[in-house]
């Protein structure tokens, strides 16, 4: 079987990589931008940095910003006809996933509209188009929405996230900006800096897994491990560095997919509007020590790309509970809970724990699981 591998057509790295976003849309040939920004970064002025660019240059945009931070399927749709009303010809997402989950989401049922529902667009749609043409700029080094396929819209009415796959929805561009996440308080970087670590960490170990993604993983890996202390303590270089580990982590993981931590997170930002990143942060070191026997020698080489020392001359064991105990201890430098007791009630472990096992993240899992092991995993954390 033939492993495929998708990403952006351009990406722009570093300090002012925002500035390209004008000659990118003039070069080709589009005249007025839809822009998906969440409410706060309009209110902080992050959006501003963008849309200041495009005002000197005189180039005309719309801006929607009507977008929670799960979105929903009633955020997709009330964007989807601003965008008809607008008439713009492709979209600038500026934030973090929910920004560009949204984008995602109007730019495939603009070109697809039999799926204007956007339940339908759950696991992988059949859609025939691609989407109206995306431009990415993150403003959290977490999520890498800005290069992967995946996009996740909750369900407000049941409680649920859905996980949508499509290569379609691709942003053509990527505008990887340091400078936009500079203003990032320390939790949402911890938070998000956790969530790229999970990205990289599952990927490298999910049963798709293979030696091309294994390199971007593994290399992510390493970047935030140094980096993300440096991040959430605001120095421009732990930021720069994040800013880039994040973006290899999304190059690997959303071509061979994830694996339990993500799905017993999602049904928590469903249920609780915990985010995002948090909620994998807690659950992964749990998962690993669960996922540890159906991984080979692979922990060893996450020790290392962590800076665990000696990993060569440890035992299959010890450099397992190496490999935990150092995401452990960052989870833990960076300020993340170590536990769900504050977030999760007993008597929701059911749902949760099907809700789990149901979603389209858990077939990646490398060990196989049921709904009774995500029940004990969720016990185990509160």
């Amino acid at each position: 079987m033939a492993n495929r591998f998708v990403l952006n057509e351009t990406s722009y790295h570093g300090t002012d990589a925002v500035k390209e976003i004008v000659p990118e849309a003039k070069g080709r040939g589009f005249q007025k931008a839809f822009v998906c920004s969440d409410p706060d970064l309009v209110k902080f002025g992050v959006t501003k940095k963008v849309l200041d660019i495009l005002e000197s240059e005189k180039m005309e945009y719309e801006l929607y910003s009507e977008i929670k931070p799960n979105p929903t399927v009633e955020n997709v749709q009330t964007g989807v006809a601003a965008f008809k009303k607008s008439g713009a010809d492709y979209l600038i997402a500026i934030g973090g996933g929910s920004s560009m989950d949204t984008a995602k989401a109007i730019g495939i049922i603009i070109n697809n509209p039999q799926f204007e529902d956007v339940i339908s667009l759950e696991g992988v749609a059949p859609t025939k188009n691609k989407s109206v043409p995306i431009f990415a700029v993150p403003t959290t080094a977490g999520t890498a929405a800005e290069v992967t396929i995946n996009y996740v819209i909750t369900d407000a009415a049941k409680n649920r996230k859905m996980v949508c796959v499509d290569p379609k929805d691709i942003p053509v561009v990527a505008f990887v900006d340091p400078e936009m996440m500079a203003t990032m308080p320390k939790g949402l970087t911890a938070a998000t800096g956790m969530d790229a670590l999970t990205h990289a960490i599952e990927g490298y170990i999910t049963a798709g897994a293979w030696e091309l993604s294994d390199m971007f993983h593994l290399k992510a890996i390493e970047i935030i491990s140094r980096s993300l202390r440096g991040a959430v303590d605001n120095t421009p270089k732990g930021r720069e560095d994040m800013a880039l580990g994040q973006y290899v982590a999304g190059m690997g993981f959303s071509n061979v997919g994830l694996g339990i931590v993500h799905s017993m997170a999602h049904p928590l930002g469903a249920l609780y509007d915990t985010p995002h990143g948090v909620a994998n942060a807690i659950i992964l070191p749990t998962v690993m020590e669960y996922n540890a026997d159906a991984t080979g020698e692979k922990y060893r080489e996450i020790a290392r790309a962590m800076g665990v020392q000696g990993v060569d001359n440890m035992s299959q064991e010890e450099y397992r509970k190496a490999a935990i105990d150092a995401v452990k201890k960052l989870s833990q430098d960076v300020g993340i809970p170590a536990n769900l007791k504050e977030i999760v009630k007993r008597e929701d472990i059911p749902f949760l724990a099907q809700s789990a096992y149901d979603d389209a993240c858990r077939p990646g899992n490398p060990k196989e699981t049921s709904v009774a092991d995500i029940t004990a995993l969720y016990e185990s954390l509160i």
